[in-house]
């Protein structure tokens, strides 16, 4: 059956079944999926706030200047904005660097902390670099740690046993990602955005991400901010509830989704990842080099080459995303708690990702 008849039926949980759909391993009825490449039908020019960010925040950030970038909506989901990919030449690899040798890092909490000793995800990088550099194309051979992770948080660390957010369990939050955040917020409209929070997850061929609302948070009149890297995957954006038949839609390296007002408590869900539209190993963007004149204040590092083969490597067959959050609204504090230490994890690793061993899992309601 096609996605379109699929949406037709509605009736009860018609996500559930849109999921199902793209989540088939031999689904090849692509055609209702939007292609932000290739505007139209639903989909319109979105305005941005150029006077917001200036040309050399942006640069700072390794991003194109505002009035440089094209921003999308869909008819029926006001608050949603896409951003096709506005990255500098060579500034996507940092965050990709950023988000497997760096943020896994300890205070951080990924995963594999479930399950592992501490000492034991210490160095995720350091342990996994050289066998990820001379891996074959087997599926026998044995997984490093860095394939082994499905999800890190950063800042406010999300309570999985609760869902909730607490003022005892926070690390400090990155800042080269925290300025990123609040460029891509003001040029959205959102000034004065404070990234508190985020989620990192790890997907591979066989990951999809189930559906959930982002509605932990405090305030939720900030945006939820979302950054793809790698492989690309389909997005599904629905309604208020899960009966409501949702949008797919593509997301490719680099791209940037915005979800605030009425779309920031929309379902949402990612059914499946896919190989780069190219048809090469890595999406073009991820090839090209960085600048050797990075702007003063630049939160941009350059990547030595031994790095990025183990970055590229590990994207040959892995999309990564990053979800930042404002959980709190300016001066707004936590209500008190009791009974609770904050440091709740998730009750499995697979509870968040599904992935093909691990069906039986239900997917967790995300924050």
């Amino acid at each position: 059956m096609a996605a379109g008849a699929l949406t037709r039926e509605g009736g009860e949980d018609a996500f559930r079944r849109l999921f199902r759909f793209y989540r088939q391993r031999d689904a090849s009825d692509l055609r209702g999926v939007v292609d932000f490449s290739a505007p139209g039908g639903q989909v319109f020019r979105s305005q941005l706030s150029i006077s917001s960010v200036s040309d050399q925040d942006a640069y700072r950030a390794g991003l194109q200047p505002v009035s440089q970038w094209t921003a999308y909506g869909l008819s029926g989901y006001p608050g949603f904005i896409f951003i096709p990919n506005p990255f500098l030449p060579g500034c996507q690899r940092h965050w990709v660097k950023q988000c497997l040798k760096l943020y896994p890092e300890k205070p951080n909490v990924c995963n594999l902390d479930l399950h592992m000793a501490p000492e034991k995800t210490t160095d995720l990088w350091g342990q996994s670099k050289e066998q990820l550099r001379k891996k074959g194309s087997s599926k026998w051979e044995p997984r490093t740690l860095l394939e082994k992770l499905r999800w890190v948080t950063l800042g406010y660390h999300y309570n999985w046993d609760t869902k909730k957010y607490s003022a005892n369990h926070h690390t400090p939050f990155p800042s080269d990602l925290a300025f990123l955040s609040e460029q891509v917020a003001a040029a959205c409209g959102f000034r004065g955005f404070q990234a508190q929070a985020g989620i990192l997850n790890y997907y591979h061929f066989d990951s999809s991400l189930g559906i959930h609302v982002d509605e932990s948070e405090l305030d939720h009149s900030r945006p939820l901010l979302s950054f793809s890297f790698g492989q690309s995957s389909i997005f599904l954006l629905g309604g208020l509830k899960r009966e409501e038949a949702p949008t797919a839609m593509f997301m490719h390296s680099g791209d940037i989704m915005v979800m605030s007002g009425f779309s920031r408590l929309l379902y949402h869900a990612v059914p499946r990842v896919l190989p780069n539209p190219e048809g090469t190993a890595l999406p073009s963007c991820l090839d090209q080099p960085l600048s050797s004149d990075l702007p003063v204040g630049s939160v941009i590092e350059h990547s030595s080459e031994e790095d990025w083969q183990v970055c590229a490597k590990y994207l040959q067959s892995s999309r990564i995303n990053m979800t930042i959050r404002q959980v709190l609204a300016e001066g707004q504090k936590f209500p008190e708690e009791s009974g609770t230490n904050g440091k709740g994890q998730a009750p499995s690793e697979d509870s968040y990702h599904e992935n093909s061993k691990a069906k039986r899992h239900k997917p967790n309601t995300v924050s």
